[in-house]
This record gives structure tokens, sequence and C-alpha cells, in this order.
């Protein structure tokens, strides 16, 4: 039996997978804008970074496999009272999100398979399995770059309600996933209660 705390929290899987693909998506994002920035010459510094990119794109592509599994077998917690425009709007964006972190480093590796260079997972050859096929590779390269925008759209959104929700509407909703709200809620209860 759960106590109305943790029932109306996300597990402790499901928040431990939100914040460690937060935090490598958010550096993921500003790693792959600075990259295009390395010159091409000498080719090392350059291969280097791309391989790094792809290693952790293919670690957060495993680890969103792992959290949609968890989430399909331990629903989320209900949402706080609110319209029903914004509670549509939290799961369009949550839903825009998944679709995204799956697209971007599918994408993303299937623009390396087609390129004819190997794929390296951390230093690993992975198995190539692709012809080089250059108006595939550069279809992927489109779609990798019009991903990564709506990626960003959705995580400004998504933050931006957060915030809306943390700092005006103080329904505790950040509560839910903020990984010591459970420590700091029990400190408050035990300073009223002491």
């Amino acid at each position: 039996m759960q106590n109305s705390d943790s029932a109306e929290r996300y597990t402790t899987t499901a928040i431990a997978l939100h914040w460690l693909i937060a935090g490598l998506v958010l550096g993921m994002i500003a790693f792959g804008w600075w990259m295009q920035e390395i010159p091409k010459n000498p080719v090392g510094p350059r291969v280097n970074a791309f391989n790094l990119h792809k290693s952790i794109g293919l670690t957060v592509l495993c680890l969103m496999l792992v959290r949609t599994l968890w989430r399909a077998t331990h629903p989320p917690p209900p949402l706080p009272p609110m319209p029903a425009w914004q509670a549509r709007a939290a799961r369009t964006v949550h839903l825009l999100l998944y679709v995204c972190l799956f697209v971007q480093p599918l994408t993303g590796y299937l623009g390396s398979a087609y390129s004819g260079y190997p794929v390296r997972f951390f230093g690993f050859v992975l198995p190539a399995w692709a012809p080089k096929v250059d108006g595939v590779k550069d279809a992927m390269s489109v779609a990798h770059l019009v991903n990564s925008w709506i990626l960003v759209t959705a995580l400004v959104l998504h933050v931006g309600a957060t915030l809306k929700h943390a700092l005006i509407d103080r329904d505790r909703i950040f509560h839910r996933i903020w990984p010591w709200a459970r420590v700091a809620h029990d400190q408050g209860v035990e300073a009223r209660t002491g």
C-alpha cells in the first residue's frame, strides 16, 4: 500500500531516468551545436567529437527504451487539478518529447550507418549493415537537424510549463519528479508536527 506522498510522485526509477536523460540531452544539444564549429582539418578532433556525440546519442536511445518500458508498466501519478486544455497540452508535449527522443538518435545513427564510415560506440566498432548511400545519409542529416529544433521547442515548452506550475500555480507538480522533494516534504511535516 502506497502512502499519499508516494502515490502522487513518479517512481524512483522513473525519476532517475528522467534526470539522467535530461542531463544527457541538454549536454548533447550544446555539444552537438558546438562540434559543428570544429575545423575539418586536422580530422582527429572533429572525428573524436562526432564519435562521442554518436555514442552518447545511442546511450540516450537505450535509456529511452528502458524508460518507455518502465512507463508502460508503471503509470505516472495523476495530474493535479487544472484546466482541461493544460492537461491536454501536458500530455501532448510529453508525447512529443518521447517521439523526438527516439527520432533524434535514430536519425543520427541511420545517417552514420549510411555514411560509409564505421559507427563507433565508445570506441567499439558496431557491425556495418548499410551500404554508403549519400541520399539516405543527407536525408537523415536533415531529419536530425529539423528534429533537433522540434526537440528544443518541446523542451522550452516543458520547462516553461514546469516553472509556471512551480512558481505561479504552486500546485506541487514539480514535486512529482524532483528527486529531493520527499526529503523536503518530510522535513516540512516534521517541522510542523515537531
